[in-house]
């Protein structure tokens, strides 16, 4: 399987931040939506399916139908793409960790704590049953527990596409422990093949273990065909009688025997745990998860202002305006206004560098006369208007004089 690096872009959108699980059919990944600036999570497809046609055909397709389930109790799934060497999906990231995580940590759950984790898993699952389809492959890995404790469902679609490739039709694909009569035989595939699986969970939940073992993956896959599954009660204490035949008529080895769908089995249990008054109850929250351990690493945001490649960002904004120039900025539905003429640069003069006193006993040049400020006044003109101004003074000067103190008298007569 291709290893995607720190920074690589998905699509010149999704950028890589680290790894967050691998399995056998893809690893998923912590990216960052440049083009939204939001955490999701990119499931990329094992290398082995990429050039697979029937394989993308069917994935595309369920991919397509995945997008259009919402439900709190769905992963959310966003993006599709077959770029080149990678076939991946882009879905709601979840912090908190895997039902499988949780058991680990905890150990087999109490009746009522069972209830309300099968109670979200099967709401949701009835939720793509009622769009007619089939997930083949419920499992603790595959059931979520978000940071706000709900539950949620993921990867529908996925092993569907899967089995119905050219690569895998001489396979067994799913999860061993979990798979249903009919993906073991053969035989064909309905949505009371995810009720037996969502059996065997609940059976996980009460007791720890799951129903089957066996020497070899494929002598464990096979015993589901001659044996039933067990009582819950029978491997440990506490459970009540009502939870075994819950278990018993969904994990029936013949569907018809089975619930329908879903649907079916939700009421069901629903109906149990009005019969036994179970309490209510919040889902932890896995602390030792994959999830868990990247969430506490916080998100490079430095991505986000890290281009895509030059040609592809170039390829992508000649496709979104194909008449403008690589690199304009445009504001989608605004008129564009005409250009301005270019205006030159002020550059303010510049700042002397300071110096290091010298040694007295140096010879200090004497420093250069500041330049005289250059005038923009032209020269005659300046000179006709200093004239005009010492014409007015003295003109006023004088009738002042003369009106004033400064008129001639008349002289007396002299006396002889």
């Amino acid at each position: 399987m291709t290893q995607l690096a720190v920074g690589d872009y998905l699509d010149n959108r999704y950028v890589i931040d680290r790894p967050i699980a691998r399995g056998g059919m893809s690893t998923v990944y912590r990216c960052l939506d440049a083009r939204l600036g939001r955490e999701v999570a990119a499931k990329v497809m094992d290398e082995r399916y990429v050039h697979d046609r029937i394989f993308l055909s069917r994935f595309q397709r369920e991919a397509r139908a995945m997008a259009q389930l919402s439900h709190p109790n769905l992963v959310n799934v966003y993006d599709f793409s077959h770029e080149g060497d990678q076939v991946f999906l882009i879905m709601e990231l979840i912090t908190g960790g895997t039902l499988r995580e949780l058991l680990a940590e905890r150990g087999p759950m109490p009746p009522h704590a069972a209830a309300v984790v099968m109670r979200a898993t099967l709401t949701g699952l009835s939720i793509a049953h009622r769009k007619g389809m089939v997930h083949r492959d419920i499992k603790p890995d595959n059931i979520l527990i978000n940071s706000d404790h709900r539950v949620k469902l993921a990867d529908f679609g996925l092993v569907r596409a899967a089995a119905d490739s050219s690569h895998s039709t001489d396979q067994i694909v799913g999860t061993v422990s979990y798979l249903s009569p009919e993906q073991v035989d053969g035989s064909s595939m309905t949505q009371a093949s995810d009720v037996y699986s969502a059996g065997i969970v609940l059976f996980e939940l009460l007791t720890g273990t799951v129903p089957f073992s066996g020497d070899t993956p494929l002598a464990h896959a096979y015993a589901r065909l001659s044996r039933d599954v067990p009582a819950a009660s029978s491997r440990i204490e506490g459970v009540p009688k009502l939870f075994d035949e819950l278990v018993a008529t969904a994990t029936s080895r013949n569907p018809r025997d089975r619930f329908e769908d879903a649907a079916e089995f939700l009421a069901a249990l629903d109906d149990v745990a009005r019969e036994l008054n179970l309490p209510d109850y919040v889902v932890p929250v896995p602390t030792n998860s994959a999830a868990n351990r990247a969430a506490a690493y916080p998100t490079s945001v430095t991505a986000l202002n890290t281009p895509p490649p030059e040609p592809a960002a170039r390829a992508f904004e000649e496709r979104l305006f194909p008449d403008e120039p690589a690199g304009s900025t445009r504001v989608v539905g605004a008129t564009p206004a005409p250009l301005a003429p270019p205006v030159r640069p002020v550059t303010a003069p510049p700042v002397p560098a300071r110096v290091a006193p010298r040694d007295p006993a140096q010879q200090v040049a004497p420093r250069p006369a500041p330049p005289k400020p250059v005038s923009n006044r032209n020269a005659l003109a300046t000179t006709i208007f200093v004239a005009i101004a010492a014409l007015l003074v003295a003109a006023v000067a004088v009738g002042s004089w003369w009106f004033g103190s400064g008129k001639y008298g008349e002289l007396p007569a002299l006396i002889v």
